[in-house]
């Protein structure tokens, strides 16, 4: 997997938060500040002009570039979440220029350990977490039994999804819905809502 992969990846990520823009607000809407599908949007509109304005030459420098956009440029928890997720991702790849399966694994690891830490999320508290969290366990283990590239990354998108789906009947512990107490159940998370997201065009990356 090399820069251009990574580059698709971005790409199609882009494609994806546009098209669940609307969905991913409806759901923020019902337990945050009903804006997560617009910053998302607005945030990586800006990073496709970032890397077409000074495109980089390693898929870390890439990733690295994408986390500080969204830093600079999405407001709420979602852009320092997001952003250190690409960073630490990418800074986790160095220098490389083609990154295998096993170094997606651990730069997956290195985004997931940097949302825990800016966050202090775990597993069950009905955030992005439970979606990250399920797609790196799920990377890892199909690398370690020898999976196809694409079969790896497929197994990273359906537990994604399936962590997202999973945070309905959870009451929120973390963030702005955790203020809701028992009336965060039977929503969403609208975090890990685009976390599925953010892996399903992972999977439609590498099927270009």
């Amino acid at each position: 997997m090399n820069t251009e992969f990574f580059a698709a990846w971005i790409e199609e990520i882009t494609s994806a938060v546009r098209a669940g823009r609307d969905h991913l607000t409806e759901l923020d809407a019902a337990i945050g500040d009903a804006d997560h599908g617009t910053n998302l949007d607005r945030g990586f509109t800006a990073v496709g002009e970032a890397l077409a304005a000074a495109p980089p030459g390693t898929p870390g420098a890439l990733l690295v570039l994408t986390g500080t956009t969204l830093i600079r440029k999405v407001g709420g928890a979602s852009g320092p979440l997001y952003g250190t997720a690409f960073r630490e991702m990418g800074k986790a790849f160095g220098e490389a220029t083609e990154i295998s399966a096993a170094e997606l694994s651990a730069g997956v690891d290195a985004a997931l350990a940097g949302v825990r830490r800016l966050g202090s999320a775990a597993e069950g508290d009905k955030t992005m977490v439970d979606a990250l969290a399920p797609a790196a366990a799920a990377l890892s283990r199909a690398v370690r039994d020898g999976l196809k590239p694409e079969e790896a990354l497929e197994a990273a998108a359906t537990a994604a999804a399936e962590g997202a789906r999973a945070t309905v009947p959870l009451q929120a512990r973390k963030g702005r819905a955790s203020y809701l107490g028992q009336r965060s159940v039977g929503h969403e998370d609208p975090g890990a809502a685009s976390t599925a997201l953010v892996f399903g065009a992972l999977r439609a990356a590498a099927s270009r």
